[in-house]
């Protein structure tokens, strides 16, 4: 199993408390805003209702596959069988993992892309599998190159691995490559696996494509879903799994052996959080899009040179050539209080960049890029 790159800034972070620092940890994506205040209130009533008290077995989740079907029909325009294709999980990394135990054998073979979400690659370890690392590469726009998989990797691998809007390197795509990408499964027999946390969190026209909305998506593809991100409830633990409908029953199955599914209220929280409307969400893309102006805007003052993301809530940095990403990221918590996740912990392709979560308010963010301009100065 890899070690967490969370374990090892939090041991940085814990060495500059101990000299008194300010903290500003940018370096989990953990959304500092609160959940809608619908779905607040939809837990208090089911808190006090018995019958949320005892195991939720699967017929007890119907109100939320039902309105993830009419959530996803209305945005997408696409029907989902709530019954056979749409499936809650406790997170959605809970659910990744769980899917590969599903739907994979020890030894089989996932392309999986680098850099990535770090807890794909200990989802990986528990299943056993053989990884094959699909490059996104800057010049690319952090986007694969499904043709330059080699053919023999290609017949023997069951499971592709996307993520777009992408974390961490906040790069998007369009709805060409997603119908490419089923092509490419199609074509080789693989599942494709899109992990979607951030469909929400997008800045101005930009709209996120969803896989399982291309031609042959259903049949092709599991989507994974977060109300961490759309909805701020990270703590709750609540999302879904999306798609094909034998890769959803397998998930089933593997979930009955070793959970009897969330709380009932938590999953209330999601359902009055999907009926509030667009506009919910879209209040929280617009903070995060402030922050994100704040943040790159004193960066690029500062002399740092970092692009600007059209999704997700983060900012994908270059570091000076020949920078070591884990050594910046531990050295400038320990000495500026300012808490980034180094890239390299994203996979070997990471490494050059550290990742910023803008999980602060802007004037925070902006005293951040000052502390770690000055930090770069003094470093040369």
């Amino acid at each position: 199993m890899p070690r967490s790159v969370f374990a090892t800034m939090d041991a940085a972070k814990a060495r500059a408390r101990a000299k008194g620092l300010e903290l500003i940890d940018l370096s989990i994506g953990s959304s500092d805003l609160a959940p809608p205040a619908v779905a607040l209130e939809a837990l208090r009533r089911a808190t006090y209702d018995p019958e949320t008290y005892g195991y939720c077995l699967f017929s007890g989740t119907a109100p939320l596959r039902r309105a993830v079907a009419a959530w996803f029909g209305a945005r997408y325009g696409v029907s989902l069988d709530a019954d056979e294709q749409v499936l809650p999980l406790i997170g959605s990394q809970e659910g990744f993992a769980n899917l590969l135990l599903a739907t994979t054998d020890p030894g089989d073979l996932i392309l999986l892309p680098d850099p990535g979400y770090p807890s794909y690659y200990g989802a990986v370890a528990l299943a056993g599998l053989e990884m094959h690392a699909v490059p996104l590469e800057a010049e690319n726009g952090f986007l694969p190159e499904l043709g330059a998989i080699p053919e023999r990797v290609a017949r023997r691998a069951k499971v592709l691995v996307l993520s777009y809007p992408n974390n961490p390197t906040a790069a998007v795509a369009t709805p060409e490559l997603m119908r490419e990408a089923v092509a490419f499964c199609r074509e080789h027999r693989i599942l494709l696996v899109h992990d979607f946390p951030y469909v929400d969190t997008v800045y101005g026209d930009y709209r996120a494509p969803s896989v399982l909305a291309q031609p042959g998506g259903l049949e092709t593809a599991v989507e994974l879903y977060s109300c961490s991100k759309s909805f701020h409830m990270g703590g709750f633990r609540i999302g879904w799994a999306a798609g094909n409908a034998a890769a959803i029953a397998a998930l089933a199955r593997v979930k009955g052996a070793v959970d009897f599914n969330q709380y009932r209220g938590i999953q209330a929280m999601a359902v009055a959080a999907l009926e509030a409307g667009a506009e919910v969400t879209r209040e929280a893309a617009r903070v995060f899009e402030a922050r994100r102006d704040a943040l790159v805007g004193a960066l690029r003052r500062a002399g740092w040179e970092v692009p600007t993301p059209q999704a997700s809530m983060y900012v994908w940095a270059p570091l000076p050539k020949g920078t070591d990403s884990f050594a910046f990221a531990v050295a400038a918590a320990e000495q500026t209080g300012v808490c980034v996740a180094p890239g390299r912990a994203f996979g070997e392709r990471g490494e050059g960049y550290v990742r910023f979560a803008l999980v602060r308010d802007a004037a925070v963010l902006a005293r951040a890029a000052a502390r770690l301009a000055t930090f770069l100065e003094e470093r040369g």
